[in-house]
């Protein structure tokens, strides 16, 4: 059993963080301040073939996994943030169900432009009055002939205010009509049209320079061609999304638990009061060293669920244990990071602000702590499912 990284992994690593050294901790303040998404920096990173990572060879792709993926974004978001890496996440997992259900055609059409960067693209899922209980949404598709048509709302969703295309799950069946809660759901991959959605920002805590927005879609027109999967079957479909995810934002809370630390270390060494550095004092020390161990071991289950989704093997439990201590430890670091510098961690010249307040959807979103605890204790400890 080898925890360390290979070669190639390593060599992922250094590039990206070599690229990422272009866009200092100035350009994502300065994101942050204005909004605006950082087009130069997903150009950049699209020009030097990284948003292909884990997509198939055949279509421009690199070919490889959703833990290299893993390491592409932990090493984004520890130099740039968490907007830095949700700025290119979707284009890395949102199109998974795709590449394991779509048809070749729809590959062929579908894929290439997401990796070239020509196409930004949007995950649909959450929706205002269902959350998490992804099984009562009421987005509905209406088969008409050769096409659907799509209603209802989504909300939470990143980079629909520059997105060409969006990733959406819908209900073709009624609940009532349907024997288990989630059938009859259907999953398309199709043009974001605004002469039938409107797509509103929602102003919110951090993360600026990557919109939130909320989506109210009237009757969509969508070919049957852009469905991706069988109809009725996009529960399962969908998990081919959300597993990779949940693996993507643990490896980036990593990353900006990470950049905090460092901050934070670098502070403490330099700071000096009463005639010694503030990092001799073990009261700021043991925090930090706390912070430490706890991200390390957050990115061991990180890599351990991305090992198994590589290895087609279940690992929804681990995806979401990878999440809650990921997310939790990022916190506590960056918390720390800011009560290590006193007062100046309140102000933003010195960054670990922005990274406290870029922390906190992750300790949210894309699933809350409570459910992911009810998920691993209905499937790993065999206890009733609570919900």
């Amino acid at each position: 059993m080898d925890f360390e990284f290979s070669p190639d992994q390593r060599e992922i690593r250094e590039q990206i963080l070599a690229l990422c050294a272009r866009f200092d901790a100035q350009y994502w303040l300065e994101r942050d301040e204005r909004g605006g998404f950082p087009e130069e920096f997903y150009s950049e990173i699209a020009r030097n073939g990284w948003l292909g990572i884990a997509m198939p060879e055949l279509y421009g792709g690199s070919g490889l996994g959703i833990t290299e993926a893993a390491v592409m974004l932990q090493a984004i978001a520890e130099s740039g943030g968490l907007s830095a890496a949700s700025s290119v996440h979707m284009n890395i997992f949102g199109l998974q169900p795709v590449v394991v259900y779509g048809t070749d055609e729809q590959k062929e059409r579908m894929l290439p432009p997401l990796i070239q960067g020509e196409a930004k693209a949007c995950f649909a899922v959450t929706e205002p009055s269902t959350g998490l209980n992804t099984t009562k949404l009421k987005t509905k598709a209406e088969r008409k002939g050769d096409h659907y048509l799509i209603s209802g709302q989504k909300v939470w969703i990143s980079t629909a205010q520059v997105a060409d295309y969006m990733l959406i799950i819908t209900r073709t069946t009624p609940l009532e009509e349907v024997q288990r809660p989630t059938d009859g759901l259907t999953v398309f991959y199709t043009k974001l049209d605004r002469k039938y959605v409107d797509v509103r920002e929602i102003p919110k805590m951090g993360r600026k320079a990557v919109d939130s927005n909320e989506l109210f879609i009237n009757e969509l027109p969508v070919p049957v061609e852009d469905r991706i999967g069988e109809e009725g079957k996009g529960f399962e479909c969908i998990l081919h999304g959300m597993n990779p995810e949940r693996v993507l934002v643990s490896a980036e809370a990593v990353g900006v638990g990470r950049a905090a630390l460092q901050r934070a270390s670098q502070y403490a060494r330099e700071r000096i009061v009463f005639d010694r550095p503030i990092g001799m004092n073990q009261g700021v020390q043991h925090p930090l060293a706390r912070s430490w161990a706890e991200l390390e071991a957050a990115n061991l289950m990180t890599f351990r669920a991305a090992g198994l989704y590589d290895r087609n093997l279940p690992c929804g439990p681990e995806a979401n244990a990878a999440k809650l201590l990921a997310a939790e430890a990022a916190f506590r670091a960056c918390e720390t990071a800011i009560l290590t510098h006193g007062g100046f961690g309140y102000a933003k010249e010195y960054h670990v602000e922005r990274l406290l307040r870029e922390i906190m959807i992750l300790r949210i979103a894309p699933i809350s702590p409570q459910l992911i605890l009810c998920n691993i204790a209905e499937k790993k400890l065999g206890l009733p499912k609570s919900y």
